[in-house]
């Protein structure tokens, strides 16, 4: 934890009960929070994933707070995976929960993998002023029918990826009626070993520039 970080575990009330919560927040003031969604709840998916840890890290780069947290049946989240509806419903109680704690403030929504699904869900659902989407996978859920989110939108994929097929996502993103950001990374895997530092500057620079 840096000087001014204050971080707080919290249990927040969901859909399906208590859902376990990570509060990133150095206390400057700013315009925006950030909720981010961890990858797949029954393939080892938490909210203390490397990526998931290295997006709230950008997020407190640019004074930004941020809420990660534990998806229904994940650690102490009690419920059952529900192919991304009820966990739309899961970060749809903690974006609420963080627009009681910081009044006033945008929207960010942030995910990973299955999160990133989630990320989109939900910013076709509440207003958001920013997405941010990191190896979407585009391929194992159906993005096809979800319309496309009215705001900045950061999209950043592994050319490596051994998990998220890096061409059905460029092919994706081709097809989008809106233009987001694409980030390209070479020989980047799935989990970005070894290049979390270039994704957090990725994620920094988009922030910094809207």
């Amino acid at each position: 934890m840096t000087s001014g970080q204050a971080l707080q575990r919290l249990s927040l009330d969901g859909p399906t009960g208590k859902l376990e919560t990570l509060v990133e927040d150095s206390g400057s003031p700013g315009g925006s929070y950030a909720v981010i969604c961890h990858p797949h709840p029954l393939f080892g998916g938490t909210m203390d994933n490397k990526v998931v840890s290295t997006l709230a890290k950008a997020m407190h780069a640019v004074a930004i707070p941020s809420l990660r947290f534990n998806f229904r049946g994940v650690g102490g989240s009690p419920g059952v995976f529900d192919e991304g509806r009820g966990e739309t419903d899961d970060a749809d109680a903690v974006a609420s929960w963080g627009a009681l704690r910081w009044p006033g403030r945008q929207l960010i929504l942030a995910g990973f993998s299955f999160g990133a699904y989630v990320a989109l869900r939900l910013a076709t659902r509440r207003p958001t002023s920013r997405l941010i989407s990191i190896a979407p996978p585009v391929a194992r859920f159906d993005f096809s029918g979800m319309s496309i989110p009215a705001c900045p939108w950061l999209i950043v994929q592994g050319d490596a990826d051994e998990v998220v097929d890096p061409r059905a996502v460029l092919d994706w993103v081709g097809g989008l009626n809106a233009e987001p950001q694409l980030i390209v990374m070479p020989g980047v895997g799935h989990f970005f070993h070894g290049r979390l530092n270039e994704l957090r500057d990725a994620v920094v620079g988009a922030v910094r520039g809207s």
